[in-house]
Parts: structure tokens; C-alpha cells; sequence
């Protein structure tokens, strides 16, 4: 084994046109038109570097995070050929750094196949990060779950984007846990065949639908994985003391729901800790940190499962597709698990969750549901 460092690079891109301002602080206050444009032409560059990575045993990586300047719509609106083109472009800027294994951020993850052609025309191997992604999902859904006292063993969840790489996972892995799961996603023949693919192997009652609205009316538990552009959740339609987990960017829940829903519990579900002194410096400014949008020492799964595999020195493409076998999932959670990764602390809505949010998210639940009982029917908050 080379007693060289392993290295890693992660393609990142905005995921909002406010988020463009993190990546190139030059288009604050520039127009939407203007920004669409410059990103067009903008070519992929090494934006952060990533030091300080270090397992508990001391083994250690570094690695970068190469920006492909296009928001999610551009990545759908664009030809799928420029695309491509535009992320291998960013690997291969990783790859002359000297990284050996490669990871997709957001919608490069999602475009096209799910990695698949881009891990062929790839100079290195690719991950999407998606094993990760569920591991801390689905800790994050049941922690909620445990917080708001909710039993899984009765409770209704609802998988929204059941069909996805990542939800069609997660809809077999809660399943187990759960008294009913409802799959939800937007291409009914898809769905339908999936369900009747997966239905007898579930140890649950288990229905599909498309109507996304009438799924989470009935939900105790939801999470949601999907590659909409848009918010699919809003707070209409939560039951009382719902738990939401979502590993979606750009975000699927309204910010309504902030507002206007304090008896429910949003959870982002892809944040890890990162073990050792991470610290993601700006490459262009190397004195200045690089922000992620979360607290220090915190990454998405998908890059912490980039950093696990360099760290575990697995240089191979360890999850793509839209199929992922669960025993790799189970893999990963073992590795990140000894590499020192751990459940990031909760948030939502790009903010901590504190113990106080939580006992008064708590206490307006059980007025609902109190007021829900005593009436005969469902209450508005």
C-alpha cells in the first residue's frame, strides 16, 4: 500500500441563484438573465481545497471540490451531451490535482443515467454518494421520529420520489420499521411497476400513488428524495405532528411550512460530521473558508461518502445507477462508521434545530391532536 496521502474531488454546483453568490461572490446583485448566462460559458474550476480530514486511527485524505457552474434547471434544460461534458471536465481538473476517486454534488448525480456514463468516459472512478445519502436519511427520519415521540411500529410513512436511485432504497430500509408505507412519485407506470416489482417482499402494508397531496395527509413520517425544481411539500397538507426528513437540493419543503406549521418537524437528512479538523479553504482565496451553509466540521453525505472511500483507499465506483444494492449501503455505513463520520446535528431550513424548538414543535403537536380528538376532525394550526 502507498504510504502516499489519498485523494479525492467532489463536483459541486449552485443550487439557487442566491447559492451562485457562495461559489463566485462577483454575481451578487447581478440579474437572473445575466447570472443564467455567465454560467453557460463559465468552465469548471477547483474551488475549494479540502484539508484536515483524519480517521480516528489517523489515516487522513485531502481532496477538492470542483465547481461546474450550472443550477439544477440548466442541467435539465440543457443538452444532455454539454452536460456530460461540462462534469467530466470538472473530474478531470480533480484528477490532475491528483485526486483518485471522484464524487457528483446535487444534479450532476442525478442527470442522464446516475453516473453511469460519466464513470465511463471518466479519467477515475465516480460515486454519486448515494449509499451515504440513505444511511443519513434514514438516521435523521428516526431520530425526528424519536424526538416527536413517534412510534414507527404504527406509524404511516410516505417515500416521495419512491422510484429515484435514492427513494426506492429507502422505501425497502423503512419498510421494516414502519406499519404502512406509501410510495409516491410523478411517472405512475413506473411507479406501479415498481410497487408490484417490490410489494411482496415488504414486511408492511404498502400502497403507490401520484397524488402527492393526499399521500402526505395521511403520513406520520415522511421522506422526500426527488429531482424537482420546485417545493413539492407544503403546509396544508401535514398531518399534526408529521416529521419530514428531506435529502433534496434544492429543497422540496416550502418555507411556508416554517411559518405557518409549528407543530411540524422538518429535518435536512444528508449532513455528516466529519472527523479530524476539515477545513474547506477557498482556492482563489486561500486565507478565506469556503461556505458550505453548515455548521463547522458538517458536509453532505454525498461528499462525506467521496471522503470515506479515499480515506478506506476504495478507489472504485461504489454507488451509480438508479438501482442501488442495500448491501452496499450497509457497506458504507460500516466504513463511514470507522472512518469516524457521524450524524450531523439537526436542521432545518438551513438553520440548527434546538432542544427548545424541538419541546415547543412537541407541545403545539399534542394541542393539535388534542384539539383533533376532542373535535372529531382535523384542525388548522
Amino acid at each position: 500500500m502507498s504510504d502516499a496521502l489519498p485523494k479525492f474531488c467532489f463536483v459541486i454546483h449552485p443550487v439557487s441563484l442566491e447559492d451562485v453568490a457562495r461559489y463566485e461572490p462577483g454575481a451578487k446583485g447581478k440579474g437572473e438573465p445575466i447570472i443564467r448566462k455567465i454560467l453557460e460559458w463559465m468552465p469548471p474550476w477547483a474551488a475549494v481545497h479540502v484539508t484536515g480530514v483524519r480517521a480516528p486511527d489517523g489515516r487522513e485524505t485531502e481532496g477538492w471540490f470542483i465547481g461546474a457552474p450550472l443550477m439544477p434547471e440548466q442541467m435539465l434544460e440543457l443538452p444532455r451531451e454539454e452536460v456530460y461534458s461540462r462534469i467530466l471536465r470538472a473530474i478531470e481538473i480533480g484528477a490532475e490535482l491528483g485526486a483518485q476517486v471522484a464524487g457528483l454534488g446535487a444534479f450532476t448525480g442525478v442527470v442522464g443515467d446516475a453516473g453511469v456514463t460519466i464513470n465511463e468516459r471518466s479519467p477515475i472512478p465516480v460515486t454519486t454518494g448515494n449509499s451515504l445519502t440513505i444511511v443519513a436519511g434514514l438516521q435523521s427520519l428516526f431520530r425526528g421520529a424519536q424526538e416527536m415521540g413517534v412510534d414507527p411500529a404504527g406509524a404511516t410513512a410516505v417515500v416521495i420520489g419512491a422510484t429515484g436511485s435514492i427513494g426506492s432504497a429507502c422505501v425497502r430500509l423503512i419498510a421494516p420499521k414502519v406499519k404502512r408505507v406509501i410510495l409516491v412519485a410523478r411517472n405512475e407506470t413506473r411507479l406501479r411497476k415498481f410497487h408490484e416489482q417490490i410489494a411482496s417482499e415488504l414486511p408492511c402494508e404498502s400502497s403507490y400513488t401520484t397524488d402527492l397531496s393526499a399521500a402526505v395527509r395521511q403520513a406520520d413520517l415522511v421522506l422526500t428524495a426527488t429531482s424537482s425544481t420546485q417545493n413539492v411539500i407544503h403546509p396544508e397538507d401535514l398531518r399534526p405532528g408529521a416529521v419530514v426528513c428531506e435529502l433534496s437540493l434544492p429543497h422540496d419543503v416550502s418555507r411556508r411550512v416554517a411559518l405557518e406549521r409549528p407543530d411540524v418537524l422538518v429535518t435536512e437528512g444528508g449532513n455528516m460530521l466529519v472527523p479530524g479538523a476539515p477545513r474547506f479553504s477557498r482556492v482563489r482565496e486561500p486565507d478565506q473558508e469556503f461556505d458550505l451553509g453548515l455548521p463547522p466540521r458538517t458536509a453532505l453525505a454525498c461528499m462525506s461518502e467521496t471522503m470515506v472511500l479515499a480515506l478506506e483507499r476504495r478507489f472504485e465506483p461504489f454507488t451509480l445507477g438508479r438501482g442501488i444494492n442495500l448491501d452496499r449501503v450497509v457497506e458504507m455505513e460500516e466504513m463511514a462508521a470507522r472512518c469516524g463520520f457521524t450524524l450531523g446535528g439537526m436542521r432545518s431550513f438551513d438553520a440548527a434545530i434546538t432542544t427548545e424548538k424541538i419541546a415547543a414543535t412537541r407541545e403545539a403537536a399534542a394541542r393539535l391532536r388534542s384539539q383533533a380528538a376532542a373535535g372529531g376532525e382535523r384542525v388548522s394550526p
